[in-house]
């Protein structure tokens, strides 16, 4: 019974096909593209709105060479919103609850901002090593702390995004089980649970937008650094 609840993380596949590639396709589907008129509709500038305050609240703190990376963050958090949404559908599969393709994400990203430090600012991203100050008795093992929290930092992105998204899926699965076999044993228990589902339910929208948020904040913090 418990590889029954596990199933849902497997990535399926139709005629041979990994629907994960159509998971990955379809949230670029349901974004509106610039229409060449002069006036937008509803959805359109909402969309807009959201794409520029967004986009506003992310660089704001980063100097102008870290500008450079606006499309690339704001094209993430899109991503992943509209993932993380579209899992929650029924009948539907959430690529990011594989920890391949959130590492996917995280590590080349990663990467870049700390190769941007070393070309840029080579002084101060090797100063991050040894804070100044530092007795020298403690030199080797304070450059041996900061050296694997550096390199810790690409495997917490994927495995935060995986485990939140993983956690809730599987709780809502278990909660939802339990009212179906309660149905006709203990109907207002059911309906309790039932109750409890839907809260957990509107929970999970917004571990959805929260988690891809901070997925796409703490990038933003790696290249301020870097910048």
């Amino acid at each position: 019974m418990n590889l029954t609840f596990f199933d849902q993380f497997l990535s399926p596949s139709f005629m041979g096909v990994p629907l994960i590639m159509v998971a990955m396709v379809m949230p670029w589907l349901i974004i509106s593209n610039q229409p060449n008129r002069w006036l937008n509709n509803r959805l359109m500038t909402m969309q807009m709105w959201f794409i520029n305050r967004f986009t506003h609240q992310l660089m704001q703190p980063i100097n102008l060479g870290g500008h450079k990376w606006a499309m690339i963050l704001t094209a993430l958090m899109l991503f992943l919103l509209s993932m993380n949404l579209l899992g929650l559908l029924p009948y539907t599969f959430t690529p990011t609850t594989q920890l391949s393709l959130n590492m996917a994400f995280a590590i080349p990203l990663w990467l870049m901002t700390v190769i941007i430090g070393m070309m840029n600012q080579p002084t101060v991203a090797l100063a991050h090593f040894l804070p100044e100050g530092t007795p020298t008795p403690l030199v080797p093992v304070l450059i041996i702390i900061e050296t694997i929290s550096l390199l810790i930092r690409p495997l917490a992105l994927g495995v935060r995004l995986t485990a939140n998204l993983t956690a809730g899926h599987l709780l809502m699965q278990l909660i939802a089980t339990a009212a179906f076999v309660l149905v006709n044993l203990m109907p207002t228990v059911a309906i309790l649970t039932s109750l409890v589902l839907l809260l957990l339910t509107l929970l999970e929208v917004a571990v959805a937008m929260i988690q891809a948020y901070v997925f796409v904040l703490l990038l933003s913090l790696y290249l301020q650094e870097n910048v």
